[in-house]
């Protein structure tokens, strides 16, 4: 999901794309897959990448980070560190994304009228106490964060964190003789707020305490429990208020935006330098966060040492990034490729607790009974590529996802769309969870569970949620079955941020591709009078296409267009209609959302006069010619700029998902080896570098993008099980299904930066003339052999009709 531009220096990121990427290391091409998985968490860090670059486990439930004036947390140039929070998103797009339990490092006394004054409330606000810091001697990796505050007197700052608990360790100057730990519990993320808070200090070296926030994207309040220990008694502490700071004082709750409220605790360094803190949260209560603390943070009755925690971490990670093994790609090609695939393993996050209790979506208590429950689904962005590449290489992980996706429904009445820890936060538009769970039951993430799912699928596809229901569901609906098509009503009622209606458009192209997914799916379950209907409905794309629609500029004539609610044309003012403009499409065009009908890739060549005349749209849509002559140039100047930059575009924009599956619109009109052209140079935004992911990172979505463009396939029309096979950009990769099988994928790619066309593909020693891979042969393991070569002149490997995969609704190709 990408939301909301907020102000950006475009100068500063050019600065920084000009002089802050990482040498990139001469080409280093290897016959077989090597050894290491490097992982720089820096990587998004700028640029609204919105990645964050602290400690997290595996799909972690806790995540330790550094806080500054950004909105998802930190940017790699912001100029100081408020503190380190316990809780971030990866990616996403849309304010109040945690920060939560924000904790600084500092020396200085703490008194009437000292540096802290406790006389004055705001000496304790984190935007004024935050501190310098240096990228010198930094450390960003796969479950362990180092940086340097160099304010009070230089304090080096760690974190590590397992999946439900983590560790940091603050080590003081040689010249301290005493430090103290700020627990800030009424300030978060920039633009987080925090509605209220409650502390308490437990002993002489443990807090406990509950947050409640507001999010997401001005959503619901929920709430995090928190437990944090520290490994030495503190000499002294206070808490503080908007009444300002008392010594000695155990207990303090406070209500209101973001009003002062923490602890402080001083230690006595004499004997070591070095403080550590333990802590954990839950969303469930507080003995949830003590048991995590010691499920995850002690060994029997001991607690853990912060290097004990870190080491742990990292085998785990090192096992998880194992699991993909890549050949024949540099330094700088490696950390970009394995750091995508560590960012892509960061969600969705835990949400049970060590005992397997969970807060469900009727704010009542469930247990996961041995299986994990999951949260935060930011479905629209990553039905797309996340979840078939989770479903790939973690098919157990897979199921349990899709089981909790059912449960939010079971629990809160309705199946999610952006799910934010237990409530529906209503962000973005259209049916994603249904091509989402449909591609898991393909991949056999619901056996045993299907007509479950089909159930709750069929419901969302055919109704709307009560009234008095949090969730919007299919708000489009009424129109879409009655008439074929969602209204374009900018004052239709809406119970969140976004709602189908106000983008009529772009969300008749997702119901219609929805219902294509859900029709394999009543098909295979003897649904046949239901699987016909969903057919039928997929067609509906044709409802919003005008074909007397016209990019004048460009001489390209018929493109979706919104219909109003008498079903007539949307309109400009002047009568006009341009297919740059952004009227009923949600974070995009008509230009970019005219791809969105991969169920009916036939009938949509024949709107667009035939396959040759697609294909010249799409050389227009992809500024292809320049892409031949310099791809680095080309992407940063013909297509889209910013990460929030969607509207009055014509071109691809690698930065949103509307339109992450175009390239492969070239395989599936006949020209495959401009797929390749195309990924080569979209690849070129994936760099070793803090700006090196375009746009939002979206939960891992652009990232599963990146794994897939350069492993060599990728996923095409849900539910139909395809992947869809393109020259790789490395020489070899391995690839672990989760099943005990491998999959293997060789070529003679050169150094995975010139785009070179695929000249044969074989299939476990076979010929394999088809452009795509079947999941269940996926699934079985094998090798993939494709021969390249430089010259598309001489192309001939997936240009036959009979190469390409039937569509839906098997339309008459031209």
């Amino acid at each position: 999901m990408t939301q909301h531009r907020t102000t950006s220096q475009l100068a500063l990121s050019i600065a920084l794309a000009m002089t802050s990427l990482w040498a990139v290391a001469a080409p280093a091409p290897a016959p077989a897959p090597e050894s290491g998985f490097p992982v720089n968490t820096f990587i998004g860090t700028q640029d609204d990448g919105n990645t964050f670059p602290g400690a997290s486990a595996p799909f972690g439930m806790l995540q330790l980070s550094p806080i500054g004036e950004h909105y998802a947390g930190w940017r790699y140039l912001d100029p100081k560190i408020r503190g380190f929070g316990h809780f971030f998103l990866s990616g996403a797009g849309c304010w109040e994304q945690g920060g939560q339990l924000s904790v600084l490092p500092v020396t200085g006394d703490i008194g009437p009228g000292a540096r802290f004054d406790t006389t004055k409330p705001a000496s304790f606000d984190q935007k004024k106490y935050a501190s310098s810091y240096t990228h010198d001697g930094e450390v960003g990796t796969a479950g362990y964060f180092k940086i340097k505050l160099t304010d009070y007197d230089g304090i080096v700052a760690e974190t590590t964190a397992l999946t439900r608990a983590g560790a940091e360790r603050y080590t003081f100057a040689d010249t301290a003789r005493q430090g103290h730990v700020l627990v800030n519990v009424g300030q978060a993320n920039e633009r987080h707020s925090v509605v209220g808070s409650t502390l308490q200090v437990v002993g002489d070296r443990a807090i406990e305490g509950k947050i409640v926030t507001k999010s997401f994207c001005g959503g619901a309040q929920y709430a995090t429990w928190f437990r944090m220990e520290f490994d030495r008694p503190f000499s002294t502490h206070g808490v503080w208020s908007d009444a300002g700071g008392t010594s000695g004082t155990r207990g303090v709750s406070q209500q209101g935006d973001s009003r002062p409220h923490g602890a402080w605790f001083t230690f006595d360094l004499k004997d070591g330098k070095a403080v550590t803190a333990i802590s954990a949260i839950s969303h469930v209560d507080a003995e949830g966060a003590r048991r995590n603390l010691h499920a995850d943070a002690y060994a029997g009755t001991q607690p853990r040492s912060f290097d004990a925690m870190r080491e742990a971490s990292q085998r785990a990670w090192q096992k998880e990034l194992n699991t993909v093994r890549i050949g024949g790609a540099d330094k700088d090609q490696r950390t970009v490729f394995y750091t995508a695939l560590y960012h892509a393993l960061l969600q969705p996050l835990t949400g049970n607790d060590a005992d397997g209790r969970y807060r469900g979506y009727d704010d009542a208590l469930h247990n996961a009974s041995g299986s994990t429950y999951y949260e935060f689904f930011s479905l629209w962005d990553t039905y797309r590529a996340h979840n078939q590449l989770l479903a790939l290489l973690r098919p157990e992980r897979a199921r349990d996802i899709a089981d909790s996706v059912l449960k939010t429904r079971e629990q809160g009445g309705w199946l999610p769309r952006w799910g934010y820890a237990n409530f529906e936060s209503n962000v973005m538009t259209g049916d994603p969870v249904t091509p989402f769970l449909v591609d898991l039951w393909r991949f056999g993430a619901l056996k045993g569970q299907e007509q479950r799912a089909y159930t709750a699928l069929r419901e969302n596809a055919f109704g709307t949620p009560p009234f008095g229901s949090r969730s919007e569901g299919r708000a489009g609906n009424p129109s879409y079955l009655e008439n074929g098509y969602v209204q374009y009503d900018r004052a239709f009622r809406a119970k969140g941020m976004d709602v189908d209606p106000h983008h009529g458009g772009s969300a008749t192209l997702e119901y219609a591709q929805a219902d294509g997914a859900l029709a394999y799916m009543a098909e295979a379950l003897g649904k046949h009078d239901d699987a016909a209907l969903l057919r039928k409905r997929a067609g509906n794309w044709h409802k919003v296409w005008d074909d007397a629609a016209d990019d004048k500029e460009l001489g390209f004539k018929g493109f979706p267009r919104a219909r109003m609610t008498d079903g007539e044309w949307f309109a400009e003012l002047d009568g006009s209609y341009s297919p740059r403009a952004e009227h009923g499409f949600h974070e995009g065009t008509a230009w970019q959302y005219q791809w969105l009908v991969q169920q009916d890739v036939g009938g949509m060549v024949a709107a667009m006069g035939g396959r040759a005349q697609t294909a010249r749209r799409l050389d227009a849509f992809f500024a292809y010619d320049a892409l031949r002559k310099n791809p680095y140039e080309a992407v940063r100047k013909d297509w889209v700029m910013g990460p929030y930059n969607y509207y009055s575009q014509y071109r691809y924009n690698p930065n949103n998902e509307p339109d992450l599956h175009a390239p492969w619109m070239y395989t599936l009109v006949g020209q495959p080896w401009k797929t390749s052209t195309v990924l080569r140079a979209a690849e070129t935004l994936f760099t070793n570098a803090p700006n090196g992911v375009t746009g939002n990172d979206d939960l891992g979505t652009m990232s599963a993008w990146y794994v897939f463009s350069v492993l060599g396939l990728y996923p095409s029309m849900p539910g139909s099980g395809h992947f869809l096979l393109h020259a790789p950009k490395f020489a070899s990769a391995e690839i672990d299904i989760g099943n005990g099988k491998t999959l293997r994928i060789n070529s003679n790619a050169a150094n995975g930066k010139a785009p070179m066309a695929i000249e044969q593909v074989r299939w476990n020693g076979q010929p394999r003339p088809q452009v795509w891979l079947d999941w269940e042969q996926l699934n079985a393991g094998g090798q993939i052999q494709m021969k390249l070569g430089s010259d598309a002149a001489a192309q001939t490997w997936g240009t036959q009709a009979d190469a390409l995969p039937a569509d839906l609704r098997e339309p008459q190709r031209p």
